[in-house]
């Protein structure tokens, strides 16, 4: 090979390099350039659906490109979370879900198709208080008088939750577990057909979030026990905490975007601050509060560290209930 000859094939090389190692942050800041799409692995409707579809509204009109909701509920939410693990690491497809497949289901299935540790953190949305309701017509109208009737009757008083795992149902098993009583689990596909047959008297009490409870509370077709948070509600004053009743109980939902593993880094960053923008925003705000979700908008660092917490204290809810995945 001439002198020339090889000149020309190492500078070739070269520019291939440097194009390669130069690509990611070209990728960065030209992103994005498509439609994203948002994987929400629950069923439409319930809070933990609603306040990323606000976000990705706003996002998607500042950046001009729409960000596509896609509902994959199923296996307490890690059909989604699986979906989202899979897709290409380039920012076009996250993950918003609530806490069971980030920290809670590594701890009751053997094999999750995932490993939740490697999702890249964006940012946390919201978090959200839950109320132990339960239907009007039981003989009993605080959580002590609850209480007792459940330790009276072992096993007849039965609660619905979104699936064996999910929030609801571990927050209860807690309950039961420091209360000294045995409840019957009836685990359904979601939240909102497990919170109609409370209403209907199918089964007899459920945790669920406070803005899909509060106006069935008006209208006295639910009565309420407790809330899982560490104070009293503004929106719910007369109401106890349960933590009243039992230090430390608290058990308080909350909704994360994360992204596929091996998502560049400034991609995160990018979506992190775009989002917390976009939920500090008087209007988005609002629509946070009417939902009564406390916007958060984390960076990724602290999302990272929150999520750490998390799991190490939903993981103890699990071990202290004794649940297992069927």
């Amino acid at each position: 090979m001439a002198a020339s000859d090889a000149w020309r094939v190492n500078f070739a090389w070269a520019l291939i390099v440097l194009a390669l190692g130069a690509s990611p942050a070209l990728a960065e800041d030209g992103y994005p350039n498509r439609p994203i799409r948002v994987i929400i692995p629950i069923p439409p409707g319930a809070a933990a659906d609603i306040l990323p579809r606000v976000v990705a509204e706003k996002l998607g009109t500042r950046w001009g490109q729409p960000l596509v909701i896609e509902n994959r509920p199923g296996a307490n939410s890690n059909i989604g979370a699986q979906a989202a693990a899979q897709a290409s690491p380039d920012g076009y497809t996250l993950l918003a879900t609530p806490p069971p497949p980030l920290v809670i289901n590594q701890k009751l299935y053997a094999n999750l198709g995932f490993d939740p540790n490697t999702f890249v953190p964006v940012t946390i949305l919201a978090v959200v208080t839950n109320v132990l309701v339960a239907n009007p017509k039981l003989p009993f109208s605080s959580l002590a008088d609850m209480i007792a009737f459940a330790k009276a009757n072992p096993g007849a008083l039965r609660y619905a939750s979104a699936g064996v795992g999910s929030s609801p149902h571990l927050a209860m098993e807690w309950l039961a577990d420091l209360a000294g009583v045995r409840l019957t689990h009836v685990p359904y596909n979601g939240l909102a057909q497990a919170l109609s047959d409370v209403t209907a008297g199918h089964v007899d009490m459920m945790f669920n979030n406070t803005f899909n409870v509060l106006p069935l509370l008006k209208d006295g077709k639910l009565k309420a026990m407790g809330v899982d948070s560490e104070k009293r509600l503004a929106e719910l004053p007369d109401l106890p905490a349960i933590a009243e009743q039992f230090p430390g109980y608290v058990v308080t939902a909350w909704f994360a975007i994360v992204a596929p593993p091996a998502t560049p880094p400034g991609i995160a960053e990018k979506l992190s601050r775009a989002i917390s923008e976009i939920i500090r925003e008087p209007d988005i705000a609002h629509r946070f509060r009417v939902l009564l979700a406390e916007p958060i908008g984390s960076t990724p660092e602290a999302t990272a560290a929150f999520i750490q917490r998390e799991r190490e204290r939903w993981q103890r809810m699990v071990s202290a209930a004794a649940v297992k995945a069927n």
